[in-house]
């Protein structure tokens, strides 16, 4: 019989709370922020069906943001496109995943993160790999993290409708590298990122042959 794969509060329990959970969203992209959430889950009423964000459908995912921004303890931080190419992805995402953490507004005990790396921080933390699909606290997380990214990217659809961000919330799929060579980069592009560096090269030179 195999075991359930879903999240749990078993890391939590081990430890002196109040436990956040901590992910982020939007690492790979080639366009708009990276976010990251941290999560204080409560002593009842926790939600039922979270999951690591990706095993779920985007209506889910809605779903349960609401409920974990009534119930628990939620911060948010997100790190602009400049300030990415700036510090560079990776610090990026240890700055977003900071912020997020003093936006609870408490002191956590302790704080689970997910990946193989912390930030620079003075919080009691534990790294736990595939942590979204382990900890319920960083299950949670995920959730809020991707609800949070999808909302800005759909946003920004609006003002930058030929990169169907709507669709592909700025990852580089083939309509959004077309619409890259054909527009070239926005604002909300990372010029740090190789296609959309390539995609900058001067765009004015006439294509017109003789």
């Amino acid at each position: 019989m195999s075991l359930s794969t879903r999240p749990s509060l078993r890391h939590e329990k081990l430890l002196l709370g109040p436990v956040a959970g901590v992910d982020e969203a939007g690492r790979g992209p080639l366009a708009g922020p990276v976010v990251a959430a941290a999560v204080i889950l409560p002593a009842r009423g926790i939600p039922r069906g979270i999951d690591d964000s990706k095993k779920l459908s985007a209506k889910e995912r809605d779903r349960l943001a609401a409920r974990l921004r009534d119930c628990a303890v939620v911060g948010v931080g997100i790190v602009d496109p400049a300030e990415i190419d700036t510090l560079n992805i990776y610090w990026a995402t240890m700055k977003a995943m900071a912020l997020a953490v003093d936006a609870l507004g408490v002191t956590p005990g302790h704080v689970l993160v997910d990946g193989n790396r912390l930030p620079r921080w003075d919080w009691p933390a534990t790294a736990i790999v595939k942590g979204d699909a382990i900890s319920l606290s960083i299950a949670a997380a995920s959730i809020i993290a991707k609800t949070t990214r999808d909302a800005i990217m759909i946003a920004a659809a609006e003002t930058y409708p030929a990169y169907n961000w709507h669709s592909n919330k700025g990852y580089g799929c083939r309509h959004h590298l077309r619409a890259l060579r054909e527009h070239g980069p926005t604002p909300l592009h990372r010029r740090s990122f190789a296609p959309v560096a390539q995609a900058e090269l001067p765009l004015s030179i006439s294509d017109e042959s003789f």
